[in-house]
This record gives C-alpha cells, sequence and structure tokens, in this order.
C-alpha cells in the first residue's frame, strides 16, 4: 500500500500544474480542434473545423463574384427613381425596388420599363441615325460569329500544319509566331490604325471582322497542343488510301478535334462579343458600324441617360446574357466529349 501511495504522490508531482486560466484556454482549442498540453484535441473534430473553415471561405469567394451580377440584373428592374444618379450603385442591391405599371407624377414606371426604353429608344442618341439596339445587336453578331468561325478553322488548320505535318522550319516558325503573343495588343494598336486606314477599314464592319479571318496564334497552340495526343497511324493510313492533307483535315482532324475547337471558339466568341476598344479606336462614336459595348458607353455619356442607370443597366444585362447561354450549352459538349480514335497509340 505504502509502495502504492509513492507512486500516485509521485506521479502527482510530476504532472505539471497549469493555471485555470491557461486549462480553460486550452479547452477552448480542443473543441476548435487544436490540441495544447493541457488538452489532446480530436482528429474528426480538428477536420470538421478545417471542412467549415474552408466552406466558410468558399461560400465568402462565391459571394463576391456572383453578386455584382446579381445587383446588375436586380438594379436593371428597379425603378426610375431608385436608378437616379448614383442611386444605382450608391448602396447594395438586394432585390428590385417596388415598380408600379401605371404614371406616378408623370413618369411611367414598371418592372419592364427599363427594358422597354432600351428596346424601343435606348440607342437613338443622334450619334447614328436610325441606330438602335437591335442594330447594336446585330453588329456584334456579325463581328462575334464570322470572325470566329472563320478564324477558329483557320487556326486548326494551322495547328493541324504545326502539329502533324512535317516540314523544314516547322518548330523555328512556330516559335517566331509564339513571340509575338509576348507583345502587348494596345501598344500596336496605333500602327494597326494607321494600316486600317490605309486599307479603308476603318469605320466600317471591316475592321472588326477580316483581321479576325486570319485566326489567332493563341487558339492556334492550344489546339496544336489537343493535336499531339491524337494517333498519327489515322493518318498515315489515310495517306496509304490516297488521301490529302485537305481530305484528312475535314474527315478526321475537325471531328476529333472538335471539343477543342469548341471551346476555343467560345472563347474567342466571348473576346469578340466584348471587343469594346477596337471599336471605340477604329470606328467613329457617330458610325452606325459600332458594337454593342460602344452603344453602351455612348449611352452613359448621353444626357437624358446620365441620371437615370436602369436602362443601361438593362442593356448591361442583355450584353452578358448571351455568352452565359452559349455557356450553359456547350458545358457538356466541352467537358465531358469524347475523343473517338480508329486505334490507340
Amino acid at each position: 500500500m505504502e509502495n502504492m501511495e509513492n507512486i500516485q504522490v509521485n506521479a502527482a508531482a510530476e504532472t505539471p500544474q497549469y493555471s485555470s486560466f491557461r486549462y480553460a484556454v486550452g479547452a477552448v482549442l480542443a473543441f476548435f480542434g487544436f490540441s495544447s498540453k493541457t488538452h489532446r484535441a480530436s482528429k474528426k473534430r480538428a477536420k470538421l473545423v478545417g471542412d467549415i473553415f474552408t466552406y466558410i471561405v468558399l461560400i465568402f469567394g462565391g459571394f463576391l463574384m456572383l453578386y455584382p451580377f446579381w445587383w446588375m440584373i436586380a438594379a436593371s428592374f428597379g425603378a426610375t427613381a431608385s436608378t437616379v444618379g448614383m442611386g444605382a450603385i450608391s448602396g447594395m442591391t438586394w432585390w428590385p425596388s417596388p415598380a408600379y405599371p401605371f404614371e406616378i407624377n408623370g413618369v411611367r414606371e414598371g418592372l419592364f420599363y427599363n427594358y422597354e426604353i432600351l428596346f424601343t429608344s435606348g440607342f437613338s442618341m443622334g450619334y447614328a441615325s436610325g441606330f438602335t439596339y437591335w442594330r447594336a445587336v446585330g453588329n456584334n453578331l456579325f463581328y462575334s460569329i464570322v470572325p470566329v468561325v472563320v478564324g477558329v478553322i483557320t487556326s486548326a488548320m494551322a495547328a493541324f500544319s504545326f502539329a502533324k505535318i512535317n516540314w523544314i522550319g516547322r518548330n523555328t516558325v512556330f516559335l517566331f509566331l509564339l513571340a509575338a503573343i509576348m507583345i502587348p495588343g494596345p501598344s500596336i494598336m496605333a500602327t494597326q490604325y494607321a494600316m486600317y486606314k490605309s486599307f479603308g477599314f476603318t469605320d466600317n464592319w471591316a475592321v472588326m471582322v477580316v483581321p479576325g479571318l486570319f485566326g489567332s496564334i493563341m487558339t492556334a497552340f492550344f489546339i496544336r497542343q489537343f493535336l499531339f495526343g491524337l494517333p498519327t497511324s489515322i493518318i498515315e493510313a489515310a495517306k496509304i488510301d490516297g488521301a490529302g492533307y485537305g481530305r484528312i483535315f475535314v474527315s478526321f482532324i475537325l471531328p476529333l478535334a472538335m471539343p477543342a475547337i469548341v471551346a476555343q471558339g467560345l472563347l474567342s466568341f466571348m473576346g469578340c462579343w466584348n471587343n469594346y476598344m477596337a471599336s471605340y479606336i477604329f470606328i467613329q462614336s457617330n458610325s452606325e458600324w459600332i458594337n454593342l459595348p460602344h452603344a453602351m458607353w455612348l449611352m452613359e455619356t448621353n444626357t437624358n441617360f446620365d441620371v437615370n442607370q436602369g436602362p443601361i443597366l438593362a442593356a448591361a444585362v442583355m450584353c452578358v446574357l448571351p455568352v452565359i447561354i452559349l455557356f450553359a450549352i456547350f458545358q457538356r459538349m466541352i467537358i465531358g466529349s469524347l475523343m473517338l480514335t480508329g486505334s490507340k497509340e
């Protein structure tokens, strides 16, 4: 008995004595999953706390990314009184302000009032005779579809040449083209303007369409990397059967590389659809060939809309909507498409 008592006394003497405050802090830390000298935390609780913290950060980041878009939509449906001057952007908007489908003090209101103004007279600014919102949308579609379709096919042809056709100086030429990517686009716009003006491209549709028909170096680079994964045996078998490079490209390369082509086409479409700088620099503001972002800027500078931001926010929503719809439609094709080949290398 005496030995047991001596062992207990020695163990108590060796156990460090902590203050009540330190013991309480250790208990709190252990509750949140952090081990200390006073308490040992559970690994499951530590993982749970870590997961909760991670989700809080992700939710907050998602809010920062999604709220501006929601604010734009909510403010676009707001009544005129809530979008006067800085009213639409003076604070956080969670829901459209009350709007009534009849006249109030001589001012017509309504939930879709801003969109009605946009579709009927929003771009009738006196800058271009008869210029409307629908003409701006038509210009944007023309500037986005034609250069993207032709330009992506041109880039795919170049990528096929750099990836699957052996010719002298192929890698040297490709490295030279990649070096051009290092040059910032805005730094050469002055010389581009002088060149396009000498060609007679400025102030009309040609300046927004013709340059894009020759493809993009970046698009060709990404498609080239995708084509490296395609088996060369298909091309060799087609050549044995007598097919030329044009037939091989149309019959084999295009179908197999369609996921990469569609993905790059969507990125190119988004760039062309939002290409405000090119329209602003190369096309005069009083021209009927300006694109939608350029027209939105003119709408902002118009004195009729300096006091009412509602139609401008409605135009912003309608400008973003087509891009979102396209990504929603082609998302499964880009991510889930399978590359079917006749053999495996």
